[in-house]
């Protein structure tokens, strides 16, 4: 069926606190996956169709990759411990037979017996393991590397520091290479059981571990010799219902796999992820049907729906985990004042902006937590409250920004309209000098933002990862972490994250979650835009098609005509 709801509804809610509460607080994630038309049998002759894609950032390593660009991707080759139902976003055992913990501090898994890579190959207790300690060893520098933090032992297998030429100390794996490399906190039991044991109480652990991070990696992985594993990447071999079968700069072609183990099984047979670096060119190929799927709408199309009678019958929309925010460059000067990051906070009106640019179908932020998850508390930005008078005050106060202000966004995003829009309130609110400067792709955009390259403010959005508050927080706010582009710093905020991550119920460690996000509202290390609303188009050759909560598209659900 078509995705018309809320993300999360009232009873889903429910479920996943009482998830989050059962036992000793950890969430246990229940067996199943959701079940589609599709999923019930495939047609006899060979099916496909093509999606609107965009160039990854990275190779296609699962622990490499934190953008939706090559995270779409490695979502259908893919499989984890715990599946993330396509209508609730609830958690579900998928690999694991089980998750169980007594304490919130060591974890038992069981793997289900006979899941398969694409190789062939049977996934067991050790690739999960080895893959881990791949990740969080210093020297892989992998992106995703934060997210074993909680593992004990995580810290033995990072990079100390060492004298630069300037006499400065700096991470250096060659002179201070780590201690170990294997945590102490994860150990393999037998061929199906392995434990996990974290430095404290984390309690929603399990519900973190349907994130590609997590993900096992095939022997195959451990023989690529090749820097970065870049031999592999260009061939992933996963245990998902999609193998890669081909990867180019246009491309990337998934066939279905045969020997899928899983719950939740692809319903074509044939899946490309057709690249383009024009929102507008992927937007017009499927109102011809010429693409069959688009996840995203160009702007200009929202305006008087012009999207709904173009594509007539063939259009949904969806609320998804998703927020678009504006960060400010760790590098530029300007930014170390309070006052300006203030002054730009609430020197434009979202309101209108989602209104004139996005015609009501995106709601203006008023915090760094998207309102579908559980512990989502409106107000946290105080100054998203459009204020021009303030802002003009507080902006000549801070004596305003040195130069023209860029604003990075990505062209083959759909983002210079309201960029445009952010930028011409910026100037009749508060003097200020800016100009847009779009890169030619997402990829190009997030190496600059990656190697600390950019001057000004650019744009960064969330897709969340799991369903929980704490990943609206911890992996874009925590000193260090994966995603913190604005490379934010605050003591008591760590903290209020360390003691929410241990709290003994979901409801104890949302209301520390709640404190640790009130401390943005005074820091504002990024600039909270709007709450996404998915809108997404099909070809006439879709009958049905589902969006998940992460913006997605479910490739269980799709039936295709006759």
């Amino acid at each position: 069926m078509r995705g018309h709801t809320r993300l999360v509804s009232a009873a889903a809610l429910v479920a996943v606190g009482l998830l989050a509460s059962a036992c000793s607080g950890t969430p246990a994630p229940t067996a199943g996956g959701a079940s589609s038309p599709a999923a019930t049998g495939a047609p006899a002759e060979a099916t496909s169709i093509t999606i609107r894609g965009c160039t990854p950032q990275n190779p296609l390593i699962g622990t490499n990759t934190n953008e939706v660009c090559g995270g779409n991707v490695l979502d259908a080759v893919t499989a984890k411990l715990v599946h993330y139902n396509s209508d609730t976003a609830a958690p579900e055992l998928d690999i694991a037979e089980s998750i169980e913990t007594t304490d919130s501090i060591t974890f038992t898994v069981k793997i289900k017996p006979g899941y398969k890579f694409h190789d062939g190959t049977e996934v067991k207790a050790k690739n999960f393991v080895d893959a881990w300690n791949w990740a969080a060893y210093g020297p892989n520098a992998q992106l995703n590397s934060y997210f074993f933090e909680p593992i004990e032992g995580y810290t033995d297998l990072q990079c100390g520091t060492a004298k630069n030429a300037d006499g400065a100390d700096e991470v250096n794996c060659e002179k201070a290479p780590p201690a170990s490399e294997a945590m102490s906190g994860l150990a393999v039991v037998d061929d199906l059981t392995f434990t996990i044991k974290t430095v404290s109480p984390t309690s929603n652990l399990p519900v973190r571990l349907g994130y590609t991070a997590f993900i096992p990696q095939p022997d195959a992985f451990f023989a690529d010799s090749s820097k970065g594993k870049a031999e592999f990447a260009n061939a992933v071999i996963g245990a998902g219902p999609y193998k890669l079968v081909s990867k180019t700069d246009t491309a990337m072609e998934l066939e279905k796999f045969a020997d899928y183990s899983g719950s939740n099984p692809g319903s074509v047979d044939k899946v490309t992820f057709r690249i383009y670096n024009d929102l507008n060119a992927a937007y017009n190929d499927v109102v011809a049907n010429n693409l069959d799927l688009t996840d995203v709408i160009p702007s200009d199309m929202l305006v008087a729906d012009q999207w709904k009678t173009d594509l007539d019958g063939r259009f949904g929309t969806r609320d998804t985990g998703v927020i678009q925010v504006v960060s400010f460059s760790p590098k530029d000067e300007n930014f170390k004042n309070a006052d300006l990051r203030r002054a730009i906070t609430m020197g434009f009106d979202r309101e209108l902006i989602t209104k004139q640019v996005f015609e009501g179908a995106r709601t203006p932020a008023t915090g760094w937590v998207s309102p579908v998850v559980d512990g989502y508390k409106e107000g946290a930005c105080v100054d998203c409250v459009f204020n021009p008078t303030e802002a003009k005050k507080l902006y000549d106060a801070a004596g305003g920004y040195k130069g023209t202000m860029p604003i990075g966004v990505n062209a083959d995003g759909g983002h210079q309209v309201w960029a445009d829009a952010f930028c011409n309130q910026l100037k009749n609110n508060l003097g200020m000098d800016c100009a847009v400067v779009p890169t030619p792709d997402f990829a190009t955009l997030r190496t600059g933002i990656v190697a600390r390259e950019l001057e000004g403010v650019y744009r960064g959005g969330w897709q969340m990862d799991y369903p929980s508050i704490e990943n609206f927080l911890t992996p874009i706010y925590a000193t260090g972490a994966s995603s913190n582009d604005s490379d934010y710093s605050n003591k008591e905020f760590d903290k209020l994250l360390a003691d929410a991550a241990a709290a003994p119920s979901n409801e104890e460690a949302n209301a520390l979650y709640q404190q640790a996000e009130a401390i943005l509202g005074k820091d504002n290390p990024t600039i909270p835009l709007w709450y996404q609303q998915s809108q997404f188009g099909w070809s006439d050759k879709i009958a049905e098609v589902k969006m998940t909560p992460f913006s997605t598209f479910d490739l269980s659900s799709v039936v295709l005509k006759g």
